[in-house]
C-alpha cells in the first residue's frame, strides 16, 4: 500500500501541486490539505480516490503558487490582532523583549494575508482533477512497483517454509523409532510385571498414531501452494493473504506440539520465523 504520486496543474495566474501519500493501513482512510476555495470538492475527491486507491491511510495534499502580478491581497485585522496579543503575553510571561519591528514579524506569519476569495470555476477544477488523477496513477504505478518486489520476498518466503517442510522427513522415522524404545525398555524396567502384549501393541499403535504429522504436512503444503495462487491475482488480496497465513500457522504450530525430537523442533522454529518476516511483509499488501 506504499505509495507516491506528484503532479502540478497550472493556469495563467496560478499554479497548484497536488501530492498523494499512501501508507498501510486495514482500512481506507484519507487525510486532506486543500486551500478553502477547493473544499467543496472534498467529498468527490474522498469518493475518487477510495474507488481508485482501495485501501491505505492516504495524504492528499494541494499548495497553490500565486504567479499573476495583479493579485490583490488584504490584511486580516483579527488575525493579526490576535497574534500580536499571544505575542505580547508570551514576552511578559516569558520575559522575552517584544519585537522591534512589530509588522515585519507579524505580515510573514501564516493567514495574516489573505488573498482575495475567488470562484471555483469549471475549467479550473477539471485542470485540477487532471492533475489528481495522474498524482492517483502515479500512486498505483509505485504500489505496482512495490509489490512486485513485496511478491518476490513473499514467494521466497513460501519456498523457504517448503524446504523446511521437507526436511522433516528424514527425522519422522527416527523420531518414531525413538519412541517406541523408550516405551519398551520403561516397560522392561519394571521387574516382576505381566502385560498382554496385544493389548501394548495396540496401545502402542495408538499412541503412535497421535504422533503421525503427515495431515499436518499435506494441509501445511495445500496452504502454501493456495498462498502462492492467490499471490498471482491481480485483485486486492491482502487480507486474504493474511488468513492463508494465518492457517500456515496453525499447521506449523500443530506440527511442532507433535514433533516431540529436537531436530524437528528447530526446523518447526525456522518456519515460524520465515512466517513472522511474511506476516510483516503482508500487511503491505493491497
Amino acid at each position: 500500500m506504499t505509495g507516491y504520486g506528484k503532479a502540478v496543474a497550472e493556469l495563467p495566474n496560478k499554479k497548484i501541486t497536488v501530492e498523494i501519500k499512501s501508507l498501510n493501513s486495514k482500512q481506507f482512510d484519507l487525510f486532506t490539505r486543500l486551500p478553502s476555495t477547493y473544499r467543496e470538492k472534498e467529498i468527490a475527491l474522498r469518493n475518487s480516490l477510495a474507488r481508485c486507491l482501495v485501501r491505505g491511510k492516504v495524504d492528499l495534499s494541494m499548495n497553490v503558487e500565486v504567479i499573476a502580478k495583479d493579485v490583490t491581497s488584504k490584511i486580516d485585522h483579527n488575525v493579526l490582532s490576535q497574534y500580536h496579543r499571544e505575542i505580547s503575553g508570551l514576552s511578559s510571561e516569558l520575559n522575552i523583549p517584544q519585537p522591534q519591528e512589530w509588522f515585519s514579524v507579524l505580515l510573514r506569519l501564516p493567514d495574516v494575508m489573505k488573498q482575495e476569495q475567488e470562484e471555483l470555476s469549471d475549467e479550473e477544477w477539471n485542470l485540477i482533477e487532471q492533475a489528481v488523477n495522474s498524482a492517483v496513477d502515479d500512486t498505483i504505478a509505485f504500489r505496482r512497483q512495490e509489490g512486485e518486489m513485496l511478491a518476490q520476498v513473499l514467494t521466497t518466503k513460501i519456498n523457504n517454509i517448503r524446504s523446511l517442510l521437507e526436511a522433516v522427513e528424514p527425522f519422522e522415522e527416527e523420531r518414531i523409532e525413538k519412541v517406541k524404545c523408550r516405551i519398551r525398555e520403561g516397560l522392561n524396567s519394571l521387574e516382576g510385571i505381566d502385560y498382554d502384549k496385544n493389548r501394548f501393541e495396540q496401545e502402542m499403535i495408538y499412541y503412535i498414531e497421535k504422533l503421525d504429522v503427515n495431515e499436518e504436512k499435506s494441509r501445511l503444503a495445500h496452504h502454501l501452494d493456495y498462498f502462492l495462487t492467490t499471490l498471482q491475482e491481480k485483485e486486492p488480496q491482502g487480507k486474504k493473504l493474511g488468513f492463508i497465513a494465518q492457517e500456515i500457522g496453525r499447521e506449523i504450530n500443530t506440527l511442532g506440539s507433535k514433533s516431540n525430537q529436537s531436530g524437528m523442533q528447530r526446523i518447526v522454529v525456522q518456519m515460524k520465523d520465515e512466517l513472522e518476516q511474511m506476516k510483516e511483509q503482508i500487511l503491505n499488501v493491497l
